[in-house]
């Protein structure tokens, strides 16, 4: 017996007008006439999509970096929007009609929320709990470049074989990620750095209004013109005016965080005579100043014979503190 929605639109069909069916609906009478009546497969009506759902959908399974199930999750029902069938639908993307209209139902129900979101949560590690905090201290003591040699490690502990992809989805989801130590020069000491910073910050906390403090080091700009990246036409050949040789200049200068005053020479070179001459100007800045600090590296000509000589005068104001290596 023909289920009575059909039997219905039979009889209109007969008696009123020409009734042309839909792909699915011919479909599904087709499954009708094999398989008798089949109570639990609701037709599903196209053009249930509104415009901004399709917009929604579409850019969803045209984005290039989309999760491949969340966008065939979209195909699938922009697809039955369009009048196919699940069983169609199912064929070319190799899925059963029942997992089809499980997302329809999805869908309908819950809107594109429940199919944008993937649930899975990946199956039970092959090492135990103990075995993993095992392997983060031996990776903690060492630099491995490579998976190969934890790879060996795994296997040679635990008995367990992980191949290279599978040993990296470990390593991430242990928390270690792959990337360069950072640099760090031989002389520099953490510890005089956090003691000078501390000092520092003493010193800022309790300047006294007499005082002032200065940072100081040298600079060499150069006088060049450097090409740099930009859009052009295809095929053209742009060109700036470069200089005809490598000009530079030095600069021995110091800046005052609090005043934001600059002091600084332009010598031939820099050295000794200019860091005198540098701390001469910062002095002359600052004539209602009874210290004043200055804070620079541990270049030679900071601490060679003519800063010496300046600091040795009996009206020297000037107090120098060296930053610690770095």
């Amino acid at each position: 017996m023909m289920p009575v929605v059909f039997q219905f639109r039979a009889a209109l069909s007969n008696q009123y007008m020409k009734y042309t069916p839909s792909p699915a609906e011919a479909e599904f009478d087709v499954l009708t006439a094999v398989f008798g009546t089949i109570h639990h497969m609701p037709m599903i009506r196209p053009g249930f999509l509104s415009s901004s759902d399709r917009i929604e959908l579409e850019a969803c399974v045209r984005r290039q970096r989309e999760d491949h199930g969340i966008a065939r999750r979209a195909n699938a029902i922009l697809l039955l929007d369009d009048g196919e069938s699940c069983a169609r639908i199912a064929k070319f993307l190799y899925l059963d009609d029942d997992t089809i209209r499980g997302w329809y139902k999805s869908y309908r129900q819950d809107g594109w929320d429940a199919l944008a979101y993937d649930g899975w949560k990946g199956g039970q590690s092959r090492m135990s709990q103990a075995q993993e905090a095992g392997l983060c201290a031996w990776l903690e003591e060492r630099f491995c470049r490579s998976t190969v040699e934890i790879r060996a490690h795994i296997c040679a502990e635990f008995g367990l074989d992980y191949s290279n992809s599978g040993c990296i989805k470990l390593l991430a989801r242990l928390g270690f990620e792959y990337r360069k130590p950072k640099p760090l020069p031989r002389v520099a000491s953490a510890q005089m750095q956090a003691a000078f910073i501390a000092s520092y910050e003493r010193l800022m906390r309790e300047l006294p209004a007499d005082e002032a403090a200065y940072f100081a080091d040298a600079v060499h700009p150069e006088y060049q013109t450097k090409p740099a990246f930009g859009w052009v036409k295809v095929g053209s050949n742009p060109a700036v005016l470069s200089a005809a040789g490598r000009g530079r200049m030095n600069i021995h200068g110091a800046v005052n965080l609090e005043t934001f005053d600059a002091p600084f020479v332009e010598p031939t070179t820099v050295d000794g005579v200019s860091a005198a001459q540098l701390l001469t100007k910062i002095e002359a800045r600052n004539p209602g100043k009874r210290v004043i600090h200055v804070i620079w590296d541990n270049a030679a000509y900071h601490k060679g014979p003519d800063v010496r000589a300046f600091l040795a005068r009996t009206a020297c104001r000037i107090h120098l503190i060296q930053l610690p290596p770095y």
